[in-house]
């Protein structure tokens, strides 16, 4: 999430805090490719056993771009008002998990294996403290 406020302080985080921020959250982005286009999607999410598990529908294009790609997902959590907040993204090897149930017999989870994991934390720098300074856009 880089930004080009020059107050702002960036913080690479590990991966179980990557994990923990991600167990905060119900909401976030899965992309995937659709018709040889890159797509993304919101989706609702959970962790579960070393994977982000997505419900959608099993005849739906996500599912069927699911089934063995790697894809990517996001989820992240900003505070507007003191411009603070954190993303993380996780790549990895997915998988469609039949799961129809009386309630709904035509969904499915795809269950995306957490292999990369990255996050950031950007936060107001505090006095003191080092701010790490904005990287400059490519030039054309």
């Amino acid at each position: 999430m880089p930004t080009t406020d020059h107050d702002r302080g960036h913080e690479t985080l590990g991966e179980q805090e990557c994990l923990r921020l991600l167990g905060t959250t119900g909401i976030g982005r899965v992309a995937y490719t659709q018709a040889a286009l890159p797509a993304i999607r919101p989706v609702s999410f959970a962790l579960r056993d070393g994977a982000v598990v997505i419900p959608t529908r099993a005849g739906s294009d996500l599912a069927h771009a699911a089934r063995g790609a790697v894809l990517a997902f996001e989820a992240d959590s900003y505070n507007d008002t003191e411009n603070f907040g954190w993303s993380v993204t996780v790549v990895g090897p997915s998988r469609v998990v039949v799961a129809g149930r009386a309630e709904d017999p035509d969904g499915c989870l795809i269950a995306v294996q957490i292999g990369i994991v990255q996050g950031r934390r950007t936060r107001l720098a505090t006095r003191g403290v080092a701010v790490a300074k904005p990287v400059d856009a490519p030039t054309a």
